[in-house]
């Protein structure tokens, strides 16, 4: 098999025998997904939802993930607050949910998702070319001390709007999948309410991403991740970078957005600062298209540790600046584009 395999027709991911039937990335979701096709007990399969929607104007992003690890969900939300270098973030844990948390089994077929309780609401809706998304934290003391966050956003996903989708296993264990979709340059409209003050999001201002991902994972990962949208080079552009997570040998999941379309990119390298997450990063690309550095701006940092896990987190929201090279050789230089660069380890 070729580096970066591009698989094109609609499959099922898992074959009899729990592999991949098509390991790959594709630029749209081609593999079909099943819970009662993968071989792994419900305690290892990890289901997941995560959306960030950054506003360049007001210089700040929110978060909401839902996620099944199968020993236990994950419902989180967080606003990260560029101007004042902070966030806050509310976290709320149930043991054993063993897949009945009620993710969908697709990113593309309509679906929805609520979760609350008294600290938290959340709504997440997909229909047609909409993705909405609806939280509420009326206790949540945000960075410059507000109280409260509420979310009414409207993410629109085109129907010629295409993603990152890749398809791998690891080495070690060829029945640990990951199957993943990112969606990049998701125009966001609504509201977003931080404390008593309301702010209504305007066109071109805040964009959204999508990380969507199903799999079995092996015992101790570390991976590396990073994604930004919004305008540049007179267009609608962003990326996806990251590798570290199952054998990337048949593709990588860097590529570049542009107008919708996707531009593949080989390896990309993150260069982490030795000292603190919050000095300068740099990134690289063994193509030559993706060389870009990273002013850090807040380090949305965390290190679980409890039985048998433990998970050390560094989501680095800030500034990327440098070139990157569409397919046709058009180089689109940013300066100062918001995003987030991460390092997670995860043990568990």
């Amino acid at each position: 098999m070729s580096r970066n395999h591009k698989v094109t027709q609609q499959q099922a991911l898992l074959d009899r025998k729990g592999h991949i039937a098509e390991q790959g990335w594709s630029d749209r979701p081609v593999w079909t997904y099943s819970r009662k096709a993968v071989h792994a007990g419900k305690l290892r399969i990890k289901e997941w939802d995560y959306y960030a929607v950054h506003s360049f104007s007001g210089s700040w992003t929110v978060c909401v993930t839902v996620s099944d690890l199968g020993y236990a969900a994950l419902f989180s939300v967080s606003f990260i607050d560029y101007a004042k270098g902070g966030f806050a973030q509310r976290d709320i844990t149930k043991l054993l949910p063993l897949g009945r948390t009620g993710l969908a089994p697709s990113s593309s077929e309509d679906s929805s998702f609520v979760f609350q309780n008294h600290k938290m609401r959340i709504a997440l809706i997909k229909k047609g070319t909409k993705r909405h998304l609806l939280f509420n934290v009326p206790d949540l003391v945000l960075p410059d001390g507000r109280t409260g966050l509420d979310v009414n956003i409207t993410l629109t996903q085109s129907a010629a709007l295409r993603s990152m989708n890749i398809a791998t296993s690891w080495a070690e264990k060829r029945k640990a999948f990951y199957l993943n979709q990112k969606i990049n340059c998701m125009p966001a409209s609504g509201t977003v309410r931080l404390g008593d003050d309301t702010t209504y999001l305007s066109k071109d201002d805040a964009w959204g991403v999508l990380d969507w991902g199903r799999g079995v994972w092996t015992r101790e990962n570390t991976w590396y991740w990073g994604s930004a949208s919004g305008i540049a080079g007179g267009g609608r552009f962003g990326f996806n970078i990251g590798y570290g997570f199952s054998d990337r040998t048949p593709a990588s999941e860097n590529c570049l957005l542009f107008n919708g379309s996707v531009h593949k990119l080989d390896d990309v390298t993150f260069i982490l600062p030795e000292k603190s997450f919050t000095d300068p990063w740099k990134f690289t690309s063994s193509d030559g298209r993706f060389e870009m550095t990273f002013r850090p701006a807040v380090d949305r940092s965390s290190d679980t540790r409890i039985p048998l896990v433990r998970s050390i987190q560094h989501q680095v929201f800030g500034y990327f600046t440098g070139d990157a090279v569409l397919d046709g050789g058009e180089v689109i230089h940013i300066e100062d584009f918001p995003g987030f660069a991460e390092k997670v380890y995860n043990k568990w």
